[in-house]
């Protein structure tokens, strides 16, 4: 059987029209029902034109085989996931295509308790069942509620962070008219009741379905430049930019300048291990130095595991770790049901801040002086196996240590590659970390680069 090009190996994405409508939804929400067995689920989508018509096929697929639906409305994705564990509802759908073009759509989709479903932990049986469309009569039709469960959401966000003895800040927030602004306003006010001295400056806050000032997608740098700019004119302590769902939050510091990925997962590993000395922190392997080392110097356990939200979630759950990231931006708390946050982590970053007198920029300058990286480098490649086979033939023995946990990872002691197949786009990427070496590093990248090139 030949997979629908919209069911990915976590979720589901594709275009419009050619990739997905209204009836391949309602069909996804019989097979849901059916894979899961679910009795009552919570249902939201996010600000994009098509969304509100797909929720509406997937809630009436859903009742057709009798289940019973809290609809959220618009939302973010992490208020389906804490909507599920909250509840105790038996799964949790999102419609959403996130940071992906306008013309695209797309579901997350989890069972009970927040957890995941991939491929191979029912994806593939609701496809199966979405393809073969024969559902027949459900013996009852089941119910449809609104529900607003923004209050206990914005309330348990704002329990990360402890309101005393902090200082002020000015923090820049950029909604990209995605559907962060709202929720985000709710968490303001819950920050505001317990006196916390933050002052908020909003920007692209409402969320319009046109989205005039392009997708939200901050980890491209062609997206960065409006909010480099408004976190200067605004004299902002700190920028906090997300995407369209909000599952992900960027971070600029006091410049306007981009904060990478990797050095976040190292800043809130700090902030956990601040909590539970001791503590084992989840992290993937493609840009691993900086986040080990702060880990080690706070007495704490790092866990390496596999890129990808089911991993990570897993890897939590697993090892009871608090936190765990991955330098996509994706960032997983033990107590949000273990699930990712685009709100929880600038939250425990600016508590950072606010407890010392040094700058945003200050916090992560140590750390890229230390192990500067190249940021993620994408090759679309007629054949990147055998790119990937070149790489290994080059470097693999001479190699201190060579691992294979997530494409294939190579230690050579003052500097260390990650090169691994995307999980979700036909792309070969490459990171490269030194340990201090600025011109080693531009001379990994330039050399590896045309070694994968071919």
């Amino acid at each position: 059987m030949t997979r629908l090009a919209c069911f990915k190996s976590y979720d589901i994405r594709g275009r419009l029209g050619s990739d997905l409508d209204e009836g391949l939804m309602h069909r996804i929400g019989r097979a849901y029902a059916q894979v899961t067995r679910a009795e009552t689920v919570v249902v939201g989508r996010d600000v994009r034109p098509s969304s509100p018509a797909l929720q509406a096929a997937l809630i009436e697929g859903l009742r057709d085989e009798g289940t019973n639906v809290l609809d959220l409305g618009l939302c973010g994705t992490e208020e389906v996931y804490f909507g599920t564990a909250h509840t105790g509802a038996d799964g949790g759908l999102m419609v959403t295509a996130s940071h992906n073009p306008i013309d695209w759509n797309g579901l997350k989709i989890v069972r009970e308790g927040a957890r995941p479903i991939a491929w191979d932990t029912g994806l593939s049986e609701i496809h199966d069942l979405v393809v073969a469309n024969s559902f027949g009569s459900s013996s009852g039709r089941g119910t449809w509620a609104g529900v607003d469960l923004r209050p206990a959401y914005a309330a348990h966000v704002a329990s990360y962070l402890d309101p005393q003895g902090l200082r002020p800040l000015r923090i820049l927030v950029n909604a990209g008219n995605g559907a962060a602004g709202p929720t985000f306003d709710a968490i303001a006010a819950q920050l505001a009741e317990c006196a916390v001295p933050f002052e908020f400056v909003r920007l692209d806050h409402e969320p319009d379905p046109t989205f005039p000032h392009g997708i939200p997608n901050p980890l491209l740098p062609e997206n960065r430049a409006r909010s480099e700019a408004a976190v200067r004119e605004a004299k902002a302590d700190m920028g906090v930019v997300w995407d369209g769902d909000f599952d992900r939050c960027f971070l600029f510091d006091e410049d306007g300048g981009f904060i990478d990925g990797e050095y976040v997962v190292a800043l809130l590993a700090r902030a956990f291990l601040a909590k539970e000395p001791g503590a084992p922190i989840v992290h993937e392997p493609r840009v691993i130095w900086a986040t080990q080392a702060l880990v080690e110097e706070a007495g704490g356990r790092s866990i390496l595991c596999r890129t990808g939200h089911a991993h990570l979630k897993a890897a939590l759950r697993e090892h009871d770790a608090p936190y765990g990231g991955e330098m996509s931006a994706h960032h997983y708390f033990r107590d949000f049901a273990y699930c990712d946050s685009g709100m929880i982590p600038w939250l425990l970053v600016a508590g950072l801040m606010a407890r010392q007198h040094e700058p945003l920029s200050a916090l992560v300058d140590d750390l890229r002086t230390r192990f500067p990286s190249s940021g993620e480098i994408n090759f679309a490649l007629p054949d990147p196996a055998g790119a990937l086979a070149r790489f290994e033939a080059a470097y693999g023995g001479q190699a201190k240590s060579v691992d294979r946990l997530d494409g294939l990872s190579i230690d050579m002691g003052d500097w260390r590659a990650n090169v691994r197949m995307s999980n979700t786009e036909a792309l070969l990427r490459l990171n490269i970390e030194t340990r201090g070496d600025r011109g080693l590093l531009e001379a990994k990248v330039a050399e590896v680069s045309a070694l994968l090139v071919g």
